[in-house]
């Protein structure tokens, strides 16, 4: 439907000593970070906004499956916050007591543990509001963030505010025989999904379409990346993103590059703010 460059590309990464934790190596994907990527949900695909996972609902973009939780806490919170939302900013509040479903999510050994998740009603998240809702198409809790003055990060679930952006952890052994956790800092590509994601009709990072941005993404996600992080750590990838985005990139992301030429826009090359919106 909307072209994507192929997978595999060329990637820089840099790794350092977290600031704060000198026994944990956060090491990040400079080709992502230093890409144009940026959400264009909320336009009509034919105005170039996002043409949605599924071709048949492009007004519902990626909300389709519904999100999962990462744990306990992140569910008290979801909860917390819907008692905000009314039948007047979220569409499907005469669902308010069920919000949540019981699944399963495959873990680092394969196997398949209980996993909890968003309600998916009639095809997309129970938290989205339809096209047509007088709120406008997207999501109850981010508009309800929105409203009060906060960064959405703080409403919703946890998965829906890093994507799509990519935090795994690993620990590596060393020859040595020491070991040293490691953070992972990366896209959220297709193949980030599992199986699954290859059935996407588009997915947003790979796609000049949405790689658009005036900033690259380690600073339109200052935010997202300080609350993985930590700041001592944030800061320090901003300043070595920084410093490689001045000498230029040898591995740029290949949507960026072909998005530029089609619509050349300054990048702004600064550090950014990384205080928290609240």
């Amino acid at each position: 439907m909307t072209d994507e460059v192929a997978a595999g590309f060329d990637r820089e990464w840099v790794e350092f000593l977290d600031p704060a934790d000198q026994d944990t190596m956060v090491r990040a994907d400079l080709t992502w970070l230093l890409s144009r990527w940026g959400c264009i949900f909320g336009k009509h695909p034919d105005e170039g906004g996002c043409p949605g996972i599924d071709q048949g609902s492009p007004a519902d973009g990626c909300c389709l499956h519904g999100a999962f939780y990462t744990d306990e806490a992140d569910v008290r919170r979801t909860k917390e916050i819907v008692k905000k939302l009314t039948p007047e900013t979220w569409q499907l509040h005469r669902r308010w007591k069920d919000t949540i479903v019981d699944d399963t999510l495959e873990n680092d050994e394969g196997e398949e543990e209980p996993a909890k998740k968003t309600a998916v009603v009639d095809g997309a998240c129970v938290f989205h509001n339809r096209e047509g809702f007088p709120t406008g198409s997207g999501c109850a809790l981010h508009q309800q963030a929105m409203r009060d003055g906060v960064h959405p990060m703080e409403y919703k679930p946890e998965v829906c505010w890093q994507l799509p952006v990519k935090r795994d952890f690993k620990t590596e052994h060393r020859a040595d025989g020491t070991k040293v956790d490691v953070t992972l800092i990366t896209e959220f590509d297709r193949a980030s999904w599992g199986p699954g994601g290859h059935d996407f009709d588009w997915w947003c990072t790979g796609s000049p379409l949405a790689h658009t941005a005036a900033e690259p993404v380690y600073l339109s996600y200052a935010v997202e990346l300080t609350e993985l992080l930590g700041a001592p750590a944030y800061e320090r990838l901003a300043d070595l993103c920084a410093e490689r985005d001045e000498r230029g990139l040898v591995a740029p992301h290949p949507a960026s590059a072909a998005a530029l030429k089609r619509l050349p826009i300054p990048l702004r090359r600064r550090k950014a703010d990384a205080t928290p919106l609240n």
